[in-house]
């Protein structure tokens, strides 16, 4: 009797297992880093390789932490989006050009328009992998204290912002979250 129960109760788990996974949303991955400092890191910026930026740099104002990149389709649908971001007070917008060629990432900006406050260079990718950005792009928000609060997989929309990323910037500004 055991010898059938036990293939039938793992082929029963299996199919739950599967039927979970159907019906979850591609897009909700989960990051480890939500409720958690900020990586440390130390990025070139783009303008200016001699010029550094830090985790320190996020620290006391509210980062959208936008992560980009000229080769990504995706990263050019949500840039008219992010130049009305980037006029919103109470922010500051970051840009993160990952796995790039800088003078292509300076042309896009310059032709497409620069919404960002700092854009950090990651032309390795290796920052990239301690936020856990595994596609472009991707937006972080951290709060004032280097704590990442959310990360939005995908173009940055007027819906996304509208039901990810307001709801979470209202938190930090009334300390609920």
């Amino acid at each position: 009797m055991l010898r059938y129960l036990l293939p039938l109760g793992i082929f029963v788990g299996l199919v739950a297992l599967f039927a979970v996974g159907l019906y979850r949303d591609p897009k909700l991955v989960p990051s480890p880093l939500i409720g958690k400092p900020a990586p440390e890191f130390t990025l070139p910026t783009l303008k200016d390789p001699k010029k550094t930026f830090s985790r320190n740099d996020l620290l006391g104002k509210v980062s959208l932490v936008n992560v980009w990149a000229t080769w990504c389709v995706s990263c050019r649908q949500e840039h008219r989006f992010l130049m009305q971001v980037a006029q919103r007070p109470g922010m500051q917008l970051i840009g993160f050009d990952y796995k790039d060629e800088r003078p292509a990432a300076m042309q896009w900006l310059q032709s497409l328009g620069n919404p960002y406050a700092t854009v950090l260079f990651d032309q390795s990718g290796r920052t990239g992998i301690d936020w856990g950005v595994y596609g472009t792009p991707e937006t972080f928000v951290v709060d004032p204290k280097g704590i990442v609060r959310y990360k939005h997989i995908g173009p940055m929309t007027p819906d996304a912002w509208h039901d990810h990323i307001e709801p979470v910037l209202a938190q930090i500004r009334t300390g609920k979250g």
